[in-house]
C-alpha cells in the first residue's frame, strides 16, 4: 500500500480494526503447572468475533478450543449486566470476549449472549449448559467440578457432572446484587469481578453492593424520544457510594459476613485468593490514604495484617498486594527519598531505586515478576530476586511490555519503537515461542523522535509529516494529560492517530505532564488538590521549548484536541491561555469534577464538602466568559462515565456568555468512540474544524 493510500484509508481501517488490535492474541491465562495456556485471538485483522485457543507446552502448538461461529446462540442480545461490564472495561470486541478456567486449564467456560459453554481443553465440541440465565461472570472452581455464576442480582451454583443449579444467596430488593462490582470498583480500581472461588473449591466469596443510597441520574436518547430514560445509579464526588459488603457462602446455601469496618473501610478494592493459605481482603479508605490487608477466617472475621497510611493518597496497582511463596506479603510503597514507588516484602525492599514499579505479573521459582519502568516512557518486566538484589530483565527495556506468569511459563506481550503491532512470546525454560498474530497495521510511514522539553524535562514526542522538508507547520497537540495514563510510550503503535494527523499538515506534539504515572511518587503527586494547574502548564512549557529548539514551528497557529482528560486540557488551554493556544477540540470532556465519580476525583480533589476550592480551581465553568478562540465539543449522548451534562453545562454557561462555539452530539454513543463510519468521519470532521480555526490548507 503506497503511503497516500494508507493516509486516505486510514481513518476506515483504524475503525475498522478497532485501532488495530482485533486479530492480536489476548486475555492469557496460565495453568497453574505452566503447561497449558489459554488466549483469545480473532481470526483476521477486521474480525472482531474472538475465538478460544491453547497452546500445549509438551507439543509447542496451538490449538483452536471453541469458536463463536460454529455454537448456536452468539448472536444474541447480552444482558445489560455485560454490556455494562464491557463498557467498564473499554471492550470493543465481539464474540468470546471472557472466559474463566480451573487452575489446571482442563476446562473454560464462556457466556455468549447470556448463554454459558463448557470446552475441554485437551478436545472436542464445546457444550451449551441448560442453565437459567442470562448468565453473568460464569466462573469455574479451581477444581473444575463446579460453576457458579450471577443472574438477576443473585449467585447461582451447579455441578457440572451431575444435580441440578440452585440459588446460594439472592435479595428481593431490586437495588441490592450479589457477585458483581460495583460502578466504581469496575471503573476506577481495576476490579470486574465480585465472586470469587475459594482455593479448596469449598465456597465462595461474593459481594453484596446496595445502590439505595446512590445518587440516581437518567440518560435519554433524544434521537429516540419514546425510548425509557435509562435509570444510572452514579456515586459523584461528595455523594454516597454503593455499600458494599462481602459474604462468605457455602455450597448448602449457608451464609457468613465478612466482618470489617466498613466506615473506615469502605472500598473492596480486591480479594486475594491463593492457594494454601486463607483469603485476604484489600480495603481502602475513602480518602485513599489507608490501605488495610486483613485475612478472613471461617467465622468472617478479619484480621489486619497490613496497615499503611500515606499521603495524599495510596496508588492502587495490579497484581499487589499479593502473597509471596514464602509466606510474605508483596506490596509497593513509594521510597521518597529516591522518589520511587518500589517492591517491598515485610519492610525490605525487593526492587532497587530508580525503577519504578507498574503492577506485579506472578513469579518465576519464588522470585516476583513485576512490570516496572526505568525511564517513563518504557516498561520492561523484570525478575526480583525475593531477598533484594539486582533484578534480571526478562523482555527488552527499551519498549513496552505487560505479561503474566505461572508453573515456570512467562506470557510476554509488548512492542517497541521500530515496528508497528503487538508480540506476545510464551516463555518456559530456555524456549522462547511466538504467538501468532492476525493484526492488520496503520502501514503509515512513521516520522516521531522522543524528546524531554522545557525546564521539567517533560516527556514529549514529536510527530512530523513524512514528507516535511523544513517548512513551516502549524502545530497540534495531542494529550492525555492525566493521571493513570501515557500518550509518550516507546511503542510505535500509540503515535499511529497522532502521525496521521501530523501527515495531514501539522507537527503534532505529545507530552505527559506531571500527574501521569512512571516518573515517580513526586511527578503524579503534583496533581494533588489543583488537576488543571500543572497539567496546562506543563503543556505551555513543552510548546515553548519546542518553539525555541525548532524554528519551523508556527506558534502563531496551534491547535490541541483530547478525549476525557485529554479533552477537558483541550478545553482548559483555550479558555486559560488563547495566547498560546487558538482552537481546541474537546472529546467528552470533565467541565465540573463535581460530576465526576467519588473515587477518582476525591483521590486527586478531596471531598468537595471539605475541599471546595480545590474544585473551583479544577472547573472548567467558571472560566467560560474567558473563552476567546474556537472550541469544539463532542461528546456521546449515552456516556455514563463522563456524562453528557459536562459539555451541556458547558456548552450552556458559554451561551450565557455569549460566547460562540460548537457542539457535536453523539446520539447512542457512549465514552468510547463509535466504530466504522462514525469514527472514520469523526477524525475527518476534526480535521475540518482545526484547517478552518487555524487557516491551514488541505493536504
Amino acid at each position: 500500500m503506497s503511503q497516500a493510500d494508507a493516509v486516505r484509508s486510514f481513518p476506515r481501517r483504524q475503525a475498522r480494526t478497532r485501532r488495530f488490535t482485533l486479530g492480536a492474541p489476548r486475555s492469557f491465562r496460565i495453568a497453574r503447572d505452566g503447561l497449558t495456556v489459554a488466549f483469545l485471538r480473532s481470526s483476521a485483522g477486521d474480525d472482531p468475533v474472538q475465538q478460544l485457543w491453547a497452546w500445549d507446552a509438551t507439543s509447542g502448538e496451538e490449538r483452536l478450543i471453541a469458536d463463536p461461529a460454529a455454537v448456536d446462540g452468539s448472536g444474541n442480545e447480552l444482558p445489560p449486566e455485560e454490556r455494562a461490564r464491557r463498557e467498564r472495561a473499554r471492550e470493543q470486541a465481539g464474540g468470546i470476549v471472557r472466559y474463566a478456567t480451573d487452575a489446571n486449564l482442563d476446562r473454560a467456560v464462556f457466556s455468549l449472549g447470556g448463554n454459558v459453554w463448557l470446552a475441554e481443553l485437551a478436545g472436542g465440541t464445546p457444550r451449551r449448559l441448560e442453565l437459567p440465565g442470562p448468565v453473568i461472570d460464569p466462573r469455574l472452581d479451581p477444581q473444575g467440578r463446579r460453576l457458579a455464576w450471577v443472574r438477576d442480582g443473585s449467585v447461582y451454583v451447579t455441578d457440572l457432572d451431575g444435580g441440578s443449579p440452585r440459588v446460594l444467596v439472592d435479595d428481593d430488593d431490586p437495588q441490592v446484587t450479589w457477585g458483581l462490582p460495583e460502578f466504581i470498583a469496575a471503573e476506577e480500581m481495576g476490579r470486574q469481578r465480585g465472586l470469587w472461588w475459594l482455593a479448596d473449591s469449598s465456597g465462595l466469596l461474593a459481594a453484596r453492593v446496595d445502590n439505595n443510597a446512590v445518587m440516581k441520574w437518567h440518560l435519554t436518547d433524544p434521537a429516540e424520544p419514546s425510548r425509557e430514560p435509562t435509570v444510572l445509579r452514579y456515586p459523584a464526588a461528595g455523594t454516597a457510594n454503593a455499600d458494599v459488603s462481602l459474604a462468605l457462602l457455602d455450597l448448602e446455601g449457608g451464609r457468613t459476613p465478612v466482618v470489617w469496618d466498613r466506615e473506615a473501610l469502605p472500598y473492596l478494592a480486591d480479594v486475594l485468593v491463593q492457594p494454601d493459605r486463607p483469603p485476604s481482603v484489600v480495603l481502602q479508605s475513602r480518602d485513599q490514604r489507608r490501605l488495610v490487608v486483613a485475612t478472613v477466617a471461617a467465622d468472617g472475621a478479619c484480621e489486619a495484617v497490613y496497615d499503611h497510611t500515606a499521603e495524599p493518597w495510596i496508588e492502587l496497582l495490579d497484581g499487589l498486594p499479593r502473597w509471596l511463596d514464602d509466606g510474605r506479603l508483596l506490596v509497593a510503597l513509594d521510597d521518597l527519598a529516591s522518589d520511587t514507588r518500589r517492591l517491598c516484602a515485610d519492610g525490605a525492599w525487593l526492587s532497587p531505586a530508580g525503577l519504578q514499579v507498574r503492577s506485579c505479573v506472578g513469579a518465576l521459582d519464588g522470585d516476583p515478576v513485576m512490570a516496572g519502568s526505568r525511564e517513563s516512557t518504557s516498561m520492561a518486566l523484570w525478575r526480583c530476586p525475593p531477598n533484594g538484589g539486582e533484578p534480571e530483565p526478562l523482555t527488552p527495556v527499551d519498549g513496552v511490555w505487560s505479561g503474566r506468569t505461572a508453573g515456570g511459563t512467562l506470557v510476554a506481550v509488548g512492542g517497541d519503537l521500530r515496528r508497528t503491532g503487538t508480540r506476545a512470546e510464551l516463555r518456559r525454560g530456555g524456549d522462547v515461542i511466538t504467538v501468532r498474530s492476525h493484526a492488520a497495521h496503520p502501514d503509515l510511514a512513521f516520522r516521531v523522535e522522543q524528546l524531554e522539553l522545557g525546564p521539567r524535562r517533560v516527556p514529549s514526542a514529536l510527530i512530523l509529516p513524512s514528507s516535511h522538508d523544513g517548512g513551516p507547520l502549524p502545530v497540534l497537540l495531542d494529550p492525555y494529560g492525566g493521571p493513570h495514563a501515557q500518550r509518550n510510550v516507546r511503542r510505535l503503535d500509540a503515535f499511529a492517530t497522532s502521525q496521521w494527523f501530523a501527515e495531514q499538515g501539522f507537527a503534532v506534539l505529545v507530552a505527559d505532564p506531571r500527574g501521569t504515572p512512571a516518573r515517580g511518587p513526586a511527578w503524579e503527586h503534583a496533581v494533588a488538590g489543583d488537576l488543571a494547574s500543572v497539567a496546562l502548564e506543563d503543556q505551555v512549557e513543552v510548546l515553548r521549548a519546542a518553539g525555541e529548539r525548532l524554528n519551523f514551528l508556527d506558534l502563531g497557529r496551534v491547535g490541541i484536541r483530547g478525549w476525557s482528560f485529554g479533552g477537558y486540557l483541550a478545553a482548559l488551554a483555550v479558555l486559560e491561555r488563547p495566547d498560546a493556544f487558538h482552537a481546541a477540540i474537546a472529546g467528552a470532556p470533565v467541565t465540573d469534577w463535581r460530576l465526576y465519580d467519588t473515587h477518582y476525583t476525591e483521590r486527586y480533589l478531596g471531598h468537595p464538602d471539605e475541599q471546595p476550592e480545590a474544585y473551583e480551581r479544577s472547573s472548567l465553568l467558571p472560566r467560560a466568559a474567558a473563552l476567546r478562540r474556537p472550541l469544539l465539543l463532542i461528546h456521546g449522548l449515552a456516556d455514563d462515565n463522563v456524562v453528557a451534562a459536562h459539555t451541556l453545562q458547558l456548552s450552556g454557561a458559554l451561551l450565557e456568555a455569549g460566547r460562540p462555539h460548537e457542539v457535536l452530539p453523539l446520539s447512542g454513543v457512549t465514552h468510547m468512540t463509535p466504530q466504522e463510519a462514525g469514527a472514520e468521519n469523526l477524525l475527518l470532521l476534526q480535521v475540518d474544524f482545526l484547517r478552518r480555526a487555524l487557516g491551514v490548507a488541505a493536504q
